[in-house]
């Protein structure tokens, strides 16, 4: 046994298992089972030209050597990026904790309690710092969270303003810069016409929609919103305002001004830098807006049994519904980071958030006095925790990164400084010497901070805030380490058991990859910090570039998509900017499969392109005749095709080749969906199939951790044609010569969490990314030869064979009165997750097992779901107090006195014999969805005061 060897510890199939596998699945080796799998035309006909595989050990060596190249400075930079305090505890307990992180989506809601409460508290603390009546479990980053609330306000702008096409945008030019740059791309398909100006001198048009603005101001000053936005209610015009998280806990809140939507980021609740991301955004609204909501709301609900139960409500992945109708194609968030965010206010309370905001703003005030006293001023009359410096610039910088401290330098004359949690006196006295030696004057110093404050009165914050006892009651390490394990506890991850989502890829997510988020020198650097500071995380972003290039077999890769529907809106603005640059201004047809996911419609509409969906055949496959049809009838306006390869019913079809000819020949674009590109690294690729530009899930093929919803971080690959449209910053250049403005806030998205799929790439080489996919697909046709006769697998490839996943067809079971739901439900009391539930297909299972899903592991989860069968079959369509219709079972039903059901206590936990061995306990019996629909809530009030009496 090779121990160095991390595709060993990655992929779980032993050597000694593979014979059984083979000959459970009809096969001599895995050639075989390529052959009879894999259309011979589209494979590789050579191994990935990539660096030599590392050891975990070398792979731990070397990314500590490059992050010593990274310079980890004080920052003071601000821009909505600030260093942050992470409490051990929660750094310890969560973020390195794959008990949080390795969780999927709670879809699930009876096993997924913890990081639904979690998600609670994290909306609850949003809701109330902004004075809004309802936010979402977060959004990917500040600058796309703006972007939603501008396509909300455009939702439900008014009949009139609808009829009359009323479709300007006011942006104040206090906005930060990212977030203009995001506005612009999101703003120019829409037909939203963005006036960027003053808002203290704006003329309140009729013309106008809605506005958004800065909260306090990019370089700090505070404004007095209420006036603008009173008069702009007055026009019918909804005010957006995005705001600094912290400052409102010193701030008067937006709700109390009477804003329609407020945005921002919670990165300065205990998340690091990162060098851009990840961080939870937040998005709070009012509620008659909910429909028009994005993302995902936490809501309160009951169980079977009437008691406090959550889980995910309203318009939650609404585009799947909705698809090209849909306001947005967002269906992830950032939840392992809103749980820290969330957790950070749990942890220091109202007293402690108080505490904190209130020493940020004594530190600019402090800094303040200090420079006016040696003759530097400071602009702003009303501050929070910026100031801006009016001084020589280029002296400055000198001085300060002599002395390693970054500032921001809007201009010549200009130093913008932010203040954060972490400056203590000694920076403030390095600060003011910095400004001393530049003016050419003797320094002062200071030994302690001014009491005294820089708002003005009706600024300052009087309302309350965190008043439930969650923000109250777990100040101590030991409390709070607690009550994160609590939590935990009643959440299902990938370190109990398998999760076999179909389309999700829950692959391992290994130590190794994970260990460097932690490391100063990669998670403490701000992403807008000069190129030589940061030159660790370019080195290591630019060969992750690289390595997915070769990869896929494109061009040029743009790292900064934040999700997968992000990626997918990245890629079609690539294509939309390419037919443009060619005065092909009227390409804007998207041919889409009816089997498409639902983010590619609206993505599509996102990206200003109509929408005509082509037909599937009774096989699952494309209907090629109807594809030629549609692309030989619009192909004086066809933009692109989007298609998913393997297709979303687990099947490689052989007339890929044809269909991006067919494409191509009526001059039109192939976008490809890496949802599954699980299946094909090593053996194929986007390029060779006739594609043009892909995106691809980091957190699904590249191993980063889905984190119970987020992050994910999906990068668009593409080839000589769309290079040069990649997307660029406004204050970091990236992308091509003719680059598309910024599809999210930081230059390179998430950069921090790149480090994994760099990680994975490193330690697996070529030979083990070909391997990983190669045991991808023998797990899947493993698990669905020992389906065969038990469940109707609905779709396969010409040889009968899968992909890696298949669909088990769940609809004939209706007759014996059980529906799917009935055995995702009864699925938790073996211990495991549902696999992906009426998705493509109403009534069905999707099931992928992964490479990293060990042969025990997998005939655990068979025997489980054919356990299932034979209690389906003892099942009649008239009988619903059934072992299957009460599923989930609790430990509170199994050790009540009475037990009123026909089938014994046994059979209800223990239906197989291995589960007594690592008993998984649903925390709730079945949520009522329904109820919680009905009686929307989504803060943590106490369900008492919303129970029907």
């Amino acid at each position: 046994m090779k121990t160095d060897a991390f595709a060993l510890r990655h992929i779980g199939p032993r050597e000694s298992d593979l014979q059984h596998m083979f000959k459970t699945v009809g096969v001599k080796d895995m050639s075989q089972l390529l052959y009879e799998t894999f259309p011979d035309g589209i494979r590789l006909k050579q191994d990935l030209q990539l660096d030599p595989a590392m050891t975990e050990y070398e792979y731990l060596t070397h990314v500590s050597q490059l992050g010593s190249k990274n310079k980890v400075f004080k920052s003071y930079i601000g821009l909505g990026y600030h260093p942050a305090i992470v409490p051990p505890v929660i750094q310890r307990n969560i973020f390195e904790n794959p008990g949080w992180y390795t969780a999927y989506t709670p879809y699930q809601a009876e096993i997924a309690q913890g990081r639904l409460e979690a998600l609670l508290n994290y909306q609850t603390t949003i809701i109330e710092l902004t004075g809004m009546e309802i936010a979402n479990a977060s959004l990917l980053d500040e600058g796309t969270a703006a972007a939603e609330a501008m396509a909300l306000l455009f939702d439900v702008r008014t009949r009139d303003q609808k009829k009359n096409n009323v479709n300007k945008f006011f942006v104040s030019e206090e906005i930060l810069p990212q977030t203009l740059s995001v506005l612009q791309t999101r703003s120019t398909p829409l037909d939203i016409e963005l006036v960027v100006g003053n808002h203290e001198t704006f003329d309140f048009a009729e013309d106008f929609f809605g506005a958004i603005l800065q909260y306090p101001g990019k370089y700090g000053q505070v404004y007095d919103y209420a006036g603008f936005i009173n008069t702009a209610k007055s026009k019918e015009i909804k005010v957006a305002v995005a705001a600094d998280i912290l400052s409102l806990v010193k701030l008067a809140s937006p709700g109390e001004m009477g804003a329609a939507v407020v945005v921002g980021t919670t990165q300065r609740f205990g998340i690091p830098m990162g060098y851009g991301g990840p961080h939870a955004a937040y998005f709070a609204t009012k509620e008659e807006y909910k429909r028009s909501m994005p993302g995902r709301i936490i809501g309160v609900s009951i169980d079977a049994n009437g008691n406090r139960a959550l889980r995910m409500a309203l318009g939650t992945r609404e585009q799947h519904i909705k698809r090209e109708k849909a306001t947005s194609n967002i269906c992830t968030a950032q939840v392992l980071l809103a749980v820290m965010a969330g957790m950070y206010a749990v942890y220091h309370g109202p007293k402690g958030l108080r505490y904190i905001a209130d020493k940020v703003h004594a530190s600019a005030v402090t800094t303040a006095k200090a420079l006016s006293s040696i003759g530097v001023n400071q602009v702003n009359s009303a501050f929070f925790d910026t100031l801006l410096v009016k001084a020589d610039a280029a002296k400055v910088k000198a001085i300060a990164e002599k002395n390693e401290v970054n500032f921001f330098y809007p201009n010549n004359e200009s130093v913008s400084i932010s203040f954060n949690e972490t400056t203590s006196l000694s920076d403030i006295n390095l600060i003011i010497a910095i400004f001393a030696e530049a003016a050419g004057k003797s320094s002062v110093h200071v030994s302690s901070l001014a009491t005294e404050i820089q708002l003005t009165e009706k600024s300052v914050r009087t309302s309350t805030f965190l008043q439930h006892d969650v923000f109250n009651s777990h100040h101590s390490e030991s409390q709070l380490m607690r009550y994160i394990k609590k939590l935990e506890r009643k959440d299902l991850s990938l370190n109990h058991s398998m999760i076999s989502l179909g389309s999700c890829t829950m692959k391992l997510n290994a130590a190794a990859e994970m260990l460097p988020l932690s490391m100063p020198n990669w998670n403490s650097i701000h992403p807008f910090a000069p190129a030589d500071q940061a030159q660790g995380y370019l080195t290591m972003l630019k060969k992750l570039e690289q390595q997915l290039n070769v990869i896929t077999g494109f061009k040029g890769t743009s790292l900064q998509p934040n999700s997968g529907a992000q990626g997918e809106y990245a890629g079609l603005m690539a294509i939309r900017a390419y037919h443009q640059s060619r005065g092909d201004h009227h390409r804007n047809v998207c041919l889409i499969p009816s089997s498409a996911h639902g983010t590619n419609p609206a993505s599509a509409a996102m990206a200003g392109m109509k929408i005509i969906v082509t037909k599937t055949t009774p096989e699952g496959n494309i209907d090629v005749e109807d594809l030629r049809a549609r692309a030989i009838e619009n192909k004086d306006n066809l933009s692109c095709l989007m298609v998913t390869y393997p297709s979303t019913h687990g099947v490689y079809e052989s007339s890929i080749i044809e269909i991006t000819k067919l494409i191509h020949d009526n001059g039109g674009l192939v976008y490809m969906d890496g949802a599954n590109m699980n299946a094909q690294v090593g053996l194929t690729n986007p390029a060779t199939i006739g594609a043009d530009v892909c995106h691809l899930n980091l957190h699904k093929t590249f191993a980063i951790p889905h984190g119970g919803g987020g992050p994910g971080v999906g990068p668009i690959c593409v080839n000589e044609k769309l290079v040069p449209f990649l997307p660029t910053n406004p204050i970091v250049a990236t992308g091509g010569d003719q680059a598309i403005t910024a599809i999210s806030a930081a230059p390179f998205g998430s950069a921090l969490v790149c480090l994994i799929s760099y990680g994975y790439i490193c330690m697996l080489g070529a030979e083990g990314l070909r391997s990983s996919t190669e045991h991808a697909i023998l797990n899947a046709n493993y698990m669905k030869a020992r389906f065969e006769g038990h469940y109707p697998i609905l779709y396969s490839g010409e040889m009968g064979r899968a992909a890696h996943e298949m669909i088990l067809d769940c609809r004939e079971f209706k007759q014996k009165g059980v529906e799917v739901g009935d055995i995702a439900k009864r699925l938790m009391d073996y211990g495991f997750h549902a696999p992906t539930v009426s998705f493509p297909v109403a009534g069905t299972l999707m099931i992928e097992p992964t490479e990293s899903e060990d042969l025990a592991e997998i005939d655990r989860f068979c025997d489980a779901l054919i356990s299932i069968r034979k209690e389906i079959e003892d099942s009649s369509a008239d009988d619903h107090n059934t072992v299957l219709h009460n599923a989930p079972h609790t430990l509170a039903m199994l050790t009540a006195e009475r037990w009123d059901f026909p089938y014994s206590r046994e059979k209800a936990a223990y239906p197989l014999e291995y589960i007594a061995d690592n008993k998984f306990w649903p925390s709730v019996r079945r949520v009522d969805d329904a109820y919680g629909d009905r009686n929307l809530v989504c803060s943590c009030a106490p369900i008492e005061a919303y129970m029907e009496s």
